[in-house]
Parts: structure tokens; C-alpha cells; sequence
């Protein structure tokens, strides 16, 4: 394997972990924004505020992103992984 391949593959495998990702970061920054603007606004100052509600935002775009981080990493390996182990 050349040099220019194996760069290749790592470029096109961090470019499928950003894909992955950044749906439940898009989430987690909105999420956060809002609880801090409404802390800021009601001096509230709670911990479990700012936690709860962010964890539980980040598994529900997760659970309805799931098919889509799926097939996005199944295409990853599919074309780019596979055809260099059936190379050798």
C-alpha cells in the first residue's frame, strides 16, 4: 500500500467520523445554548439542568440517526476497506 492510499483511506475515514458525528454535536450545541440562555435569564444555576436534558436530546437524535450513521459506516467499508483486504 502506497503512501497516497493509506492517506486516502484515514482522509475518507475522519470525513465518515465527522458525518457521524455531527448530528449529535449540531444537538448538543443547540441544547446547550438554550439551557444557557435560560439559566442566564432565571439565575438558575443547577447542574443536572444543564446535563439531563443534553444527554436526553443526544439519544434521541441518536436513536432516529442511527440508520443513517449506519449506512454511512457500512459505505465507509464497503468502499474504501473491503477492496484493500481483498487486495492484500
Amino acid at each position: 500500500m502506497s503512501e497516497a492510499a493509506l492517506f486516502d483511506v484515514l482522509r475518507q475515514g475522519l470525513w465518515a467520523a465527522v458525518l457521524i458525528s455531527a448530528p449529535m454535536l449540531a444537538v448538543a450545541l443547540v441544547v446547550g445554548l438554550a439551557i444557557g440562555l435560560f439559566q442566564a435569564l432565571t439565575s438558575v444555576q443547577e447542574m443536572t439542568l444543564t446535563f439531563v436534558p443534553k444527554v436526553g436530546a443526544m439519544l434521541a437524535v441518536f436513536w432516529v440517526s442511527m440508520s443513517f450513521m449506519t449506512a454511512t459506516l457500512v459505505a465507509f467499508f464497503t468502499d474504501s476497506i473491503i477492496p484493500l483486504i481483498a487486495r492484500g
